[in-house]
């Protein structure tokens, strides 16, 4: 099931556009990139650090938890902090929880087609239906997720927990106040004065005369595709966006009736004078990240001499696998280094030369700044 989107239901903001700091589904977000830091590259050295010291039974119950049980793991609304959210599950009744991650489920093909009439045209479920058995609740999951988001195996040692309540908000409880405690609670104090910093920056931004799309590629930092991007953004009326330290160069979305949300890497507005070393940091190490792989460089450097290329001849001129190809090819599209776009059904990459160059020129500056600090 796709994993970098949540679901947010209550949003305290009234704004069109904000970006906010909203600290328990950041935590949440940090806590499942970790789950996907064995099939993209490209994410923070948290993600990476964290998922190498986990233990293999670890591992398992943290897919388990993030993955299997994600929607019902994922706030509803804003939260002052991750610990007192995780009071808040300890005390919701367990077939509450229950009752929330199936319902998310109803809803989530409803948001693809205009979230908020048809989700409330929606049926109540019948949850027991659902749950009679493993079979049922596979069938349950195919009518609401493309088979090949659906992780059999994930999902059959998922079953018996959304069967019973109790244990399942035992189990989502003691693991995530473990990974808190253990990961990412001292994280957060480092990261958060960060992302405060990227909040009020951009804050200080009057977005009143963009649109969604232009503000929202103002924020990000990308040139989103305008087809993809701009069904995700008219969805509701509110969009807010979160800084987060650890998505690297790529984005995730939440979406509601109410709100659709974006989180992007930390950073700061373009032309802004503030002084956030930390963010300025963070901001060039995700762009030099790209650049710190062999197989990454090879395929710049093809591209820049053979002008446009398909993936397949990439993945042939270099001899790489189909999956290292396309978690390389996914990383540099993302940090701007390349760009992309569909060629007679295929996907077809230039080098974007503008790109390098203001890495270079951010590496200078920062360099310097630092010099002139010392």
């Amino acid at each position: 099931m796709p994993i970098l989107d949540q679901n947010i239901i209550d949003l305290p903001s009234k704004k069109t556009i904000s970006v906010r700091l909203e600290p328990a589904l950041n935590a949440i977000h940090s806590l499942t990139l970790v789950t996907r830091s064995r099939h993209v590259s490209g994410f923070s050295d948290w993600v990476i650090r964290t998922a190498e010291s986990m233990s293999q039974e670890e591992w398992q119950r943290h897919e388990l938890v993030m993955i299997g049980l994600h929607y019902a793991v994922t706030p509803e609304r804003s939260w002052t902090s991750f610990p007192a959210y995780l009071d808040h599950l300890e005390a919701m009744e367990p077939a509450a929880l229950q009752a929330k991650l199936l319902d998310a489920y109803a809803k989530i093909y409803a948001f693809e087609d205009g979230p908020s009439e048809a989700i409330k045209a929606l049926p109540p479920i019948d949850r027991y239906a659902a749950l009679e058995s493993l079979e049922t609740y596979l069938s349950f999951l195919r009518q609401h997720f493309d088979e090949r988001h659906i992780d059999v195996d994930l999902e059959t040692r998922t079953y018996p927990y959304v069967t019973q309540p109790t244990q399942m908000q035992a189990l989502i409880v003691s693991h995530l106040r473990e990974m808190w405690d253990r990961y990412l609670a001292q994280e957060w104090e480092r990261i958060k004065p960060m992302l405060l910093d990227s909040v009020q920056a951009f804050n200080a931004i009057d977005f009143s005369s963009m649109s969604k799309l232009e503000a929202a590629r103002f924020i990000t930092g990308q040139d989103l595709n305008e087809a993809k991007w701009q069904h995700v953004l008219s969805a509701s009326e509110q969009t807010i966006f979160v800084p987060n330290a650890h998505i690297g160069p790529y984005l995730g979305h939440f979406m509601s009736p109410e709100a659709t949300g974006i989180f992007f890497g930390a950073r700061l507005p373009k032309g802004i004078q503030m002084e956030a070393p930390d963010l300025s940091r963070n901001e060039l190490l995700v762009r030099l990240s790209a650049l710190a792989d062999d197989s990454r460089l090879r395929i710049l450097k093809l591209v820049s001499q053979q002008g446009e290329m398909r993936s397949q001849e990439i993945i042939q001129t270099l001899e790489l696998s189909q999956s290292a190809a396309s978690r390389h090819l996914t990383q540099l599209s993302a940090s701007g280094y390349l760009s992309e776009r569909r060629c007679e059904g295929a996907k077809c990459y230039t080098l974007n030369s503008e790109r390098l160059e203001e890495t270079l020129s951010a590496l200078s500056s920062y360099l310097q700044s630092s010099r002139a600090a010392g």
